[in-house]
């Protein structure tokens, strides 16, 4: 069988060892840092025995605004328009399949290892489906002329031809923002967007706000996970559970195992301004642990994660869009 055995060291046999440590280490793996800003909502209602595919709409705003009436004028009439987006419902998981001789002899618990391991696992899974959403946006940030500190230049087709060769600086981040309340994207949460990107992309950014008072004594208090700090009506997230890099023209990058592509100049890599109303998730069966029933008689045995559902980005139209990235063309 495949999987944890105890004749091979690496796959199990150092399980037990003389005088072996009881602590329990693990290679390290980031936090959730995407999944956090979906939104279950109606999405969560997808349920068993619905299909495999969630929808909702999306009304725009009434095609001619109302004015000023003359006393004998007759009352305006108008329309709007009706739009519907889907997502599709995926199963996802992993397993780890063990023999009942590795477990009988290891020293340590060989269930409370691949439990914790699967579940570090899921985490990677839900970030990586996360941030595909999110990077279906079709509002591109770039410098402007791809070295302008305090102008950006934005496309609107999901695609920039401009290469950045400057660094994210303060300057980027009030273009960027001034730009979204510009097209009306709501706040995420009170009057703040957000800004989740990698810690050295951030660097540029916090090194520029030092000795700023991020938050005043009455000021919102860090509610989310990876928080570092607020500017200029945007609070900034730090990730590492997605690779850097990953520009227009990469063919390597990998949400999914961590295979990163740095940007050719290496001064700065993705980053994700959003508001309100981003990505929807929909479950159908929420992640959970399964163990496998025992084969060959209690020898071959197994756990898995498993998870019924999807993500799906709310609004794929530059339009609507509550999503802008920070990008490059290469």
């Amino acid at each position: 069988m495949s999987g944890q055995i105890w004749s091979v060291d690496a796959d199990g046999g150092y399980q037990y060892s003389d005088q072996l440590s009881d602590d329990l280490r693990q290679d390290l793996i980031p936090m959730t840092k995407f999944r956090q800003f979906t939104e279950l909502g109606d999405g969560h209602e997808q349920g068993l025995n619905r299909g495999d595919t969630f929808r909702w709409n999306v009304y725009s705003k009434i095609a001619r605004s109302g004015r000023r009436l003359e006393e004998n004028q007759r009352m305006p009439e108008s329309q709007y328009t009706v739009q519907q987006h889907s997502l599709t419902v995926y199963e996802g998981g992993n397993s780890v399949p063990y023999s009942g001789k590795l477990e009988a002899l290891s020293q340590h618990e060989t269930k409370a290892i691949i439990d914790k391991t699967l579940r570090l696992d899921a985490r990677n899974y839900f970030d990586a489906e996360a941030y595909l959403q999110f990077d279906q946006t079709k509002l591109r940030a770039v410098a402007a002329s791809g070295t302008s500190t305090t102008a950006i230049a934005l496309a609107e087709n999901g695609t920039t031809g401009v290469t950045n060769n400057v660094a994210m600086g303060n300057g980027h981040v009030k273009a960027i923002t001034d730009e979204m309340r510009e097209r009306n994207i709501p706040a995420h949460i009170d009057d703040d967007y957000c800004c989740l990107s990698r810690p050295k992309t951030l660097r540029p950014l916090k090194d520029d706000l030092e000795g700023i008072n991020q938050y005043t004594d009455v000021g919102i208090q860090k509610i989310f996970n990876g928080e570092i700090g607020r500017y200029d009506g945007c609070r900034f997230i730090a990730q590492t559970g997605i690779a850097e890099g990953g520009a227009i023209d990469s063919t390597t990058f990998d949400a999914y195992d961590g295979t990163g592509d740095a940007w050719n100049n290496a001064l700065s890599s993705w980053a994700f301004y959003f508001g309100g109303d981003t990505v929807k998730e929909a479950v159908v069966q929420p992640e959970e642990i399964r163990a496998k029933m025992p084969g060959d008689y209690g020898r071959d045995k197994g756990m898995a994660w498993y998870y019924l559902g999807g993500f799906g980005i709310v609004h794929d139209d530059a339009l609507n869009s509550r999503i802008v990235k920070w990008d490059s063309a290469a």
